[in-house]
């Protein structure tokens, strides 16, 4: 803004007094504006405001113009910081739904996988519980694969590596569901202390599982994760993936359903 005031008070001040500048070169015609204008923002505050609205009264479309060549500008940096991720999803479509490092609940076989990117002390995510669950609940064909993606602290870290290791020790995917439930259900912040608290309420053993949390698993499911996110351009949660649809935020329910709908009509 400082670059525009700059120009309007310059613009005033010639309008004010056509006479204070003789005719120059255009280098040094600026920088005698730009002096001018420096003298009398410092010595004539009052007087300048007055000319600046004067100007702006009579010219309106200075901030019309303004505004509409920022807005191009907000919309072209936009576009070149969130290009088009179709390819690393077709790329990546079978490793972001199809591996080992993964959690999958719902229909194991589902005509449609929706991949959901969490962090347990995500607020947005604790809010976005709620959508996963009634999917979970009204769709039977749906397939729904969490990864964890803890962005939001070292206490996310260690809360995704006992949520790893539960589903290491949950053979038969009886109990992660709960864990996950309750961990983004209850309030304050989730760390390894809690998360493992949360775990021996299930009846997982914390000796094991704090052993489990120091194998490799839990550093490839975590480094699968991270690398999956950073092709996909994501640095956030809740973030989702269906098909070769990129959803980021916690858009709510209806969004999703919308988005698993025009997948299964692609």
């Amino acid at each position: 803004m400082k670059p525009m005031f700059g120009r309007l008070c310059a613009a005033a001040l010639l309008v004010a007094s056509p006479g204070s500048i003789k005719a120059e070169e255009p280098t040094e015609f600026g920088d005698r504006v730009e002096a001018i204008v420096a003298n009398h923002l410092k010595n004539h505050p009052d007087e300048v405001e007055r000319i600046v609205k004067d100007y702006l009264a009579a010219h309106p479309e200075v901030i019309r113009d303004a505004i509409v060549d920022m807005l191009k500008k907000s919309r072209a940096a936009h576009a070149q910081a969130s290009p088009d991720k179709t390819a690393a999803l077709h790329s990546d479509a079978v490793q972001l739904s199809a591996t080992p490092h993964q959690v999958t609940i719902g229909a194991k076989n589902g005509d449609t996988t929706l991949v959901e990117f969490f962090d347990y002390n995500c607020h947005y995510c604790k809010r976005a519980l709620s959508d996963t669950l009634a999917l979970l609940s009204a769709d039977p064909n749906l397939k729904i694969v969490l990864r964890e993606f803890p962005v939001l602290g070292p206490q996310s870290v260690e809360a995704a590596r006992v949520a790893i290791a539960v589903r290491m020790e949950d053979v038969d995917g009886s109990k992660y569901l709960e864990f996950h439930k309750r961990m983004l259900g209850q309030p304050g912040l989730n760390d390894q202390a809690r998360a493992l608290s949360v775990a021996a309420e299930l009846g997982f053993d914390p000796v094991k599982l704090e052993q489990d949390m120091a194998s490799e698993e839990v550093q490839n499911t975590l480094a699968e994760n991270a690398k999956l996110a950073e092709e996909l351009g994501l640095t956030g949660t809740p973030s989702y993936v269906v098909g070769e649809r990129l959803i980021v935020g916690a858009v709510g329910l209806a969004s999703l359903e919308e988005n698993i709908k025009l997948e299964r009509n692609h």
